[in-house]
Parts: structure tokens; C-alpha cells; sequence
């Protein structure tokens, strides 16, 4: 274990609806580098001393779960520190090809000994594999409930400037009472995001059986995402964002590749990130935590398959507009209304057919982690096993190109290939 470099507060921190309505799972991010010709390239005992030092501003990471006396989870900041594992393969970088997300992937990342319980387990792994090329992945493992998607890579870059022996660009705000809700509540709007959904078309997979999901990376080039947005504008006037025309591209291609039913409910899950301004007051800068609010967009299949391309996207795009202060707010009073926020919590299933999830990591700073041996040239998860579930990412290039990972039966997989690219045909 890696503790603070130095003593720091020993308190609790209270967690928001929006952290307890998580599923207890590591989000993994694994960065690739290419070895610069460096002596001390990806030195561990350089990388122990900046992780240690990252943790006196982040100490709540430290930490481990407990329940306070009325059974609710919240961190405790006791400095049991975070793990960092060390491992080597005989297998090169380009084994990997095109780092469609495997089980090899994510052997990268180490099992965690859990069966202490709740306050057992670490809330951050770090893991460095060395390659027999000379490269070298760094997998960072997050325990949801303690941070998001932002939180993590926020935490990861500060790692990275730490060990360059630069200052931090962002200070970690770790109070999350600007999450609390309102005395009393005040829910003025039907929450269908936190209601249970269920996937009658096919019978419920686990997670981890991959052998009923096929897993591709699809690549898409600015000038294939430019088309994409002119042809989404035919026939509507509302502005689009790129999420919305991509997002709901997929969301045909998938209903056509899976020939559902035209008279069946079909949902998509996205999130909403609550940094943006979208809270008023907007939330302090570097806001620690989860501040992804539910997003549920609800159709038949035949609307979907048969209108044109704009009309996914503007039920996508209604959605989105409808989740202003006054929704979020409201989103907030209802989770803490709930007799049981955990009753709450989404798992994989709920994307299967014939609903799927759509996560976007384009605003998320996937290639800023340089610790001091350049930039990874290429970055993601380490596992997306299961079906209906879709990852959009941003180039290592900046060259305005994208990458989507998507997971579905095997059977549905081709037919959805030809559907994607024909916009382009």
C-alpha cells in the first residue's frame, strides 16, 4: 500500500445520492506509452513518491468505506492509502492490435482481495505492466462510489503533474454538500430515469460472459462525423451537438441490427455531467465525486428505424435540455426521498436488449497524463463486457477523429458494421 506523504485530516465524508446509487465496481483508465529512451522511464520508486505526495490534497482516496449510525455508506479518512501493483508480460504492445476491449485488456488491471468486507478494500489501484517492446500501461482502477469519470482522470493528471514536480493545475474540492438535498424536498418532475427498467427481448447475460458478446472498435474520421451532422440536419432546424447526432446514429444501427419488434419500447441511458454549469450555483471547481446525473430517452422502434436521421437525435437532445438546475435539483430530492438509495443502483443489464447505454469520454482529458515520458498515445477502459453498451473516445491526435467500442451479440455485430458505415456509401 501507498500512504500520504504526510499526515492529513482524519474525518468522514458524507456521499451523495449520485455516489450511492453506483454499482461497487473499479472504472479502470489504462494509458500506453512507447519507451522514450529513458533511463528511469516509468521508474516505481518515482511513481510510489509522486502517488504518495498526490494523496495528501486527494487524502479522501486514501480512505475506506464505513456506514455511520444509520447504516449509510460514507468514506472514512484514515490513510490505509491505495494499492500500487507491478507486473510483466512476454507480450508486446501491438499484441493488443487495435485495443478492442478484451479479457487481455483487462488482465492488466489486478484482483482485489474484498472478502474483509466494505471497509476492506482500496478506493484507487494503480498497476504498471512492462512489455517485453519496452512499453509500458499504467491502469488506474477507481472505485465508483468514491469518484466519477471527471474525478478520476482529474486525480490521474494531478499524479502525472506531481511526478513531472510541477504544482497542481486544479485544487480537489472534496466537501459534497453542494449535492445535498433540500429541506424539504422539492420533486417537481417524474424521474423515469430511476425507475426499474427491464430487458424483456432477450434473457438477462451476466456481466463477464463474454462469450455472448462481441466487442469491435469502429473509428470515425472529422470528415465522416461532418457528414454525419449535415445529413442529421436535413429536414430540422435545432442545433445539434456531435453526442447527440452520434449517439442517436447508433441508436438506429443498433435497433435495425438486432430486428427488434417496431411496436417495442426501446430506452437509452447516457449521463449528464453536473459540472458544466448546469447546477445554480454551478459547483465549486474541482468538484470531487460523482455529479453524473441519469439520462433516459424513451422510444418505440419503429420511430426510431423508420424516421428520419434527425429525429433520434432530438429525442436525445429534448432530453439533455430538459436537465436544467430546476430537473437536477428535483433529481436530487427524489434520490434522498427513496427508503433505499441502493435499490436504485443501474446495473449492466438495463442496456441489454432492446435498450442500450451510451458513455462519452470526449470531454474527459484521456491524454494529458505525461509523466514525464511524453503523452500516451492511446488510452481507455479496460473491459466493456456486456451487450448494449457503447463507449464513444476522442483521438490521441487531437486530429478530430473518434472511436467507439461497442458491445453486442455476435449475431447482431456484422449487421450493425454495415448499417453504421452506410451513411457514408
Amino acid at each position: 500500500m501507498v500512504l500520504p506523504a504526510k499526515k492529513t485530516p482524519r474525518h468522514t465524508i458524507w456521499l451523495s445520492s449520485f455516489d450511492l446509487t453506483n454499482i461497487h465496481i473499479y472504472s479502470t483508465i489504462v494509458c500506453f506509452y512507447r519507451h522514450n529512451g529513458a533511463s528511469n522511464f516509468f521508474d516505481t520508486a518515482l511513481l510510489k513518491e509522486s502517488l504518495s505526495k498526490a494523496l495528501v490534497p486527494f487524502y479522501p482516496i486514501a480512505g475506506r468505506y464505513k456506514h455511520d449510525h444509520n447504516g449509510r455508506l460514507e468514506i472514512n479518512c484514515n490513510e490505509e492509502g491505495v494499492l500500487f501493483a507491478e507486473a510483466e508480460t512476454n507480450s508486446t504492445i501491438d499484441d493488443l492490435g487495435d485495443f478492442a476491449l478484451s479479457p487481455e485488456l483487462k488482465k492488466l488491471f489486478p484482483t482485489v482481495d474484498q472478502s474483509g468486507g466494505v471497509s476492506s478494500f482500496p478506493f484507487l489501484i494503480v498497476q504498471v505492466t512492462r512489455f517485453k517492446c519496452g512499453g509500458v500501461s499504467l491502469v488506474v482502477g477507481a472505485e465508483h462510489r468514491a469518484m466519477d469519470g471527471s474525478s478520476a482522470f482529474h486525480f490521474l493528471t494531478s499524479f502525472s503533474e506531481i511526478t513531472r514536480g510541477h504544482d497542481l493545475s486544479i485544487t480537489p474540492f472534496l466537501d459534497r454538500s453542494p449535492l445535498c438535498p433540500r429541506n424539504p424536498p422539492q420533486v417537481k418532475f417524474n424521474h423515469i430515469e430511476y425507475k426499474n427498467f427491464s430487458s424483456p427481448t432477450m434473457k438477462p447475460s451476466k456481466p463477464n460472459d463474454v462469450q455472448n458478446v462481441k466487442i469491435v472498435n469502429i473509428k470515425m474520421t472529422k470528415m465522416q462525423a461532418s457528414i454525419l451532422k449535415r445529413k442529421a440536419k436535413e429536414g430540422c432546424e435545432t442545433k445539434f451537438t456531435t453526442f447527440e447526432i452520434l449517439a442517436g446514429h447508433i441508436w438506429k444501427c443498433i435497433c435495425k441490427a438486432r430486428a427488434q419488434p417496431h411496436d417495442e419500447e426501446t430506452t437509452l441511458f447516457f449521463t449528464v455531467n453536473g459540472r458544466f454549469n448546469r447546477l445554480k450555483p454551478p459547483l465549486p471547481h474541482g468538484f470531487f465525486g460523482n455529479v453524473n446525473f441519469a439520462a433516459t430517452t424513451v422510444s418505440v422502434v419503429g420511430d426510431i428505424v423508420s424516421k428520419p436521421a434527425w429525429y433520434a437525435a432530438s429525442l436525445i437532445h429534448e432530453t439533455s435540455v430538459r436537465m436544467d438546475n430546476d430537473y437536477l435539483r428535483s433529481a436530487i430530492d427524489h434520490l434522498e426521498s427513496q427508503p433505499d438509495i441502493m435499490a436504485i443502483q443501474r446495473t449492466a443489464n438495463i442496456c441489454q436488449c432492446p435498450n442500450l447505454a451510451i458513455t462519452s469520454w470526449v470531454r474527459l482529458p484521456t491524454h494529458e497524463a505525461d509523466f514525464g515520458w511524453g503523452r500516451p498515445f492511446h488510452t481507455g477502459p479496460t473491459s466493456l463486457l456486456f451487450e448494449g453498451k457503447t463507449c464513444i473516445f476522442p483521438s490521441a491526435t487531437d486530429d478530430g477523429s473518434l472511436s467507439l467500442a461497442i458491445g453486442l451479440r455476435p449475431e447482431h455485430m456484422k449487421e450493425f458494421e454495415k448499417l453504421f458505415y452506410e451513411c457514408w456509401t
